[in-house]
């Protein structure tokens, strides 16, 4: 593994722990030339995905790029870093097992919508905002009465 630090090509693994969703391996190293300590994660890939983009264009899916979205979505909201860790594992699992080797980016904010609407109505609402490209806010209005409806049942 080389380290981000001075880029030298050998680390020694000092501790290795699953992380607390289990979907990963928690991995401290410590870098043989510089001797500064960094982290690193394995995951389970059962494939590779290439997400479809508006316009036909493709592009490697970046878990972290689905992370991001997510925890922006979330910011400054009751919800733990653990919490967001689980939905992205989740999301992540199930676009592997679909069989597909492309997803459509909309079928991913779908997934995610999903995901938010049973963790936080108003991480729910903010990706809509973004995903659904509310322009006006009247969109924001009937989205919220929407989510206001559904929680009702």
């Amino acid at each position: 593994m080389r380290c981000p630090f001075c880029g030298h090509e050998d680390s020694q693994v000092k501790d290795s722990r699953p992380t607390e969703d289990g979907a990963a391996i928690r991995r401290r190293r410590q870098c043989e030339g510089c001797a500064a300590r960094f982290t690193t994660f394995e995951r389970i890939q059962l494939r590779d995905l290439v997400v479809l983009k508006s316009e036909n264009k493709k592009e490697p899916f970046e878990r972290e790029k689905l992370l991001r979205s997510i925890e922006i979505a979330t910011r400054k909201r009751p919800i733990e870093p653990v919490q967001i860790e689980r939905l992205v594992s989740g999301i992540q699992r199930q676009l592997e097992t679909l069989g597909e080797a492309e997803i459509s980016s909309k079928r991913i904010g779908e997934l995610v919508m999903d995901g938010l609407k049973g963790l936080d109505s108003v991480a729910y609402i903010r990706f809509a905002s973004v995903y659904r490209d509310f322009s006006e806010a009247r969109d924001f209005e009937e989205f919220a009465g929407n989510v206001s409806e559904m929680g009702k049942d």
